[in-house]
């Protein structure tokens, strides 16, 4: 199976990251998580990822909030899908790293999820890697049949109080 790489441009981000962590936990897909400013160590960024490819990776999630550069310096440097999460910050409550990840020029493209959305960036990064992965298709197929009935458990409830 494909690895997710986990770039959080901050430990800060690290609670948003704890949530797509543990959607690739329940799903049983490896992941590598790793703190790296595309702006403070900007070799390492380049390291990782221009090596993702060869090292087993399917696709890259990055973590950033604020000018939030992070999935696009990735996505300058592989073919890999590259799913960003703008994280909320102090200023603009996210809506400074929303942009900056969703405004990205033609040709290089990041899949957006929303501000603080790690659970859906991971549920994403599986999707990908399922388009040739039958195994993991079928436990993201599973997985939704279950969060549905969740939720018709809950409307039972519901109709039961009432």
């Amino acid at each position: 199976m494909k690895k997710v790489g986990l770039i959080m441009g901050s430990d800060s981000d690290l609670p948003i990251v704890n949530k797509a962590t543990a959607i690739l936990k329940e799903l049983g897909i490896p992941f590598e998580a790793h703190i790296y400013s595309a702006h403070r160590t900007p070799e390492q960024v380049d390291a990782f990822t221009s090596s993702a490819y060869d090292n087993g990776f399917g696709a890259i999630i990055c973590f950033a909030g604020m000018a939030a550069h992070l999935a696009g310096a990735v996505a300058a440097r592989t073919v890999l899908p590259v799913i960003g999460v703008p994280c909320k910050s102090s200023n603009l409550d996210g809506l400074d790293a929303l942009l900056s990840t969703v405004q990205m020029p033609s040709g290089i493209p990041v899949a957006t999820v929303a501000i603080d959305g790690g659970a859906n960036a991971a549920l994403l990064a599986a999707q990908i890697i399922a388009t040739s992965d039958s195994d993991l298709y079928a436990k993201l197929k599973a997985k939704r049949l279950s969060d549905a009935q969740k939720v018709l458990n809950k409307d039972a409830d519901l109709l039961a109080k009432l």
